[in-house]
């Protein structure tokens, strides 16, 4: 199992389970506009202890290719397995956004399916 801490709540999850459905599951309404396929960003998290190495090349695209260049900045939940304990911050929520509701559930699965590379 993996501890996931989000603000002052930590929670046990099962490893390789997508962080963008662990925090949902905890509670917190996380965005995750287009389902889960990095292609939004709405299920950006700050990593504040236990970032993992490795990411989807999916996932580094998109964030070297936004227009406010997120790379370094933040990580998409959907796109990082629960594979270690971590602390994190969602930047978008349904709490702080203007929209009527989170996006469509992600699979369980990483999608596309994942390429690995380094941060």
């Amino acid at each position: 199992m993996a501890k996931i801490t989000v603000g002052d709540q930590t929670f046990e999850v099962p490893v390789d389970k997508r962080l963008v459905l662990a925090i949902e599951d905890a509670g917190v309404p996380i965005l995750h506009r287009c389902g889960g396929y990095a292609r939004c960003t709405t299920c950006r998290v700050k990593v504040t202890a236990g970032e993992p190495e490795k990411m989807t090349e999916t996932e580094k695209t998109r964030l070297q290719q936004d227009p406010n260049n997120l790379y370094g900045k933040v990580r998409l939940s959907c796109q990082i397995l629960c594979e270690q304990d971590m602390a994190v911050e969602p930047v978008m929520t349904m709490h702080n956004s203007d929209v009527s509701d989170p996006g469509k559930r992600p699979e369980d699965h990483i999608t596309p399916d994942p390429v690995w590379t380094t941060r």
